[in-house]
């Protein structure tokens, strides 16, 4: 077991940046082994320059599965020593294909493993509603943090074509809100917005769908997936630093500067600021 890591004091720590761990807004997600290989080391690398900015690290793809047991604790005890909590990203996908049975051994599995919370997605296949309302319910009974992910594009994940997803076609903004709202009702705190069919894999932006989303549920509620540079840097410019943002490891430095206004694009440079009166 790695031992806890005291905070470390922050490089030119008398100008004011953002507000430190535990937050409740402007959480960010950061992207774990996926599109690049992460063991410890790197991992440790990361967290030891910028670790009090990650609040959450995502085994995106499924990425666990065909990794050593070890390795994959020690990835987990990492993030628990920097205070960061462990996603299993969306793969409940995968095992619901193989039934019921397999489910309760995945989620008694993770727990073991020492995730923190279950990504619910629905993104590959077709299910009931309340059938993934059920499945949230479920994962909270088992002691475990729950994060449903909605989204307007069917098949979404895994990189696939502009083109492709087109042709499956989009479902409609109203459902998603149906959707996230139940979750929200059932208890989940937070729920994840998938960006392809809104900013990823499209021809434009989708940007009435994001409005949608946050005038029905709030912002607070919501994570929005934005890998891209352009993509975060839109939603902070609209939605400003305090926004839930989910983006590649890679990221994790320009998205921080971006947040804490000390760095940024000619359009955007000087003009994030925050409001918070003295108690």
């Amino acid at each position: 077991m790695i031992e806890a890591t005291k905070i470390q004091e922050r490089a030119l720590d008398f100008l004011r940046l953002r507000a430190g761990k535990p937050r409740t807004t402007g959480l960010t997600e950061i992207r774990g082994p996926y599109y690049t290989p992460m063991g410890r080391r790197t991992l440790e690398d990361l967290f030891e320059t910028m670790g009090m900015y990650v609040d959450i690290l995502k085994f995106a793809g499924g990425s666990f599965a065909v990794m050593p047991r070890q390795a994959v604790r020690q990835i987990i005890d990492l993030c628990h020593a920097y205070d960061v909590s462990v996603s299993t990203g969306g793969f409940i996908e995968y095992v619901l294909t193989q039934g019921p049975d397999a489910v309760e051994r995945y989620l008694a599995e993770v727990k073991d493993l020492g995730f923190d919370i279950v990504e619910v997605s629905s993104g590959f296949i077709t299910a009931p509603e309340d059938d993934l309302v059920r499945l949230v319910e479920d994962v909270m009974r088992k002691g475990l943090k729950v994060k449903p992910e909605v989204g307007i594009q069917f098949g979404a994940g895994g990189a696939t074509a502009t083109a492709e997803l087109e042709s499956q076609g989009v479902q409609d903004v109203g459902r998603a809100i149906r959707l996230a709202r139940r979750y929200l009702e059932a208890g989940a705190p937070l729920i994840m917005i998938e960006s392809e069919g809104i900013t990823e894999s499209v021809r434009a932006w989708r940007t009435d769908v994001i409005s949608k989303l946050v005038d029905a549920l709030g912002l607070e509620k919501l994570l929005f997936e934005a890998a891209d540079p352009d993509v975060f840097e839109w939603y902070v410019t609209n939605y400003g630093p305090e926004v839930n943002l989910f983006v590649d490891h890679s990221q994790i430095v320009r998205l921080e500067c971006l947040r804490a206004g000390i760095w940024g694009t000619k359009n955007l440079w000087g003009r994030v600021v925050t409001y918070k009166p003295a108690p």
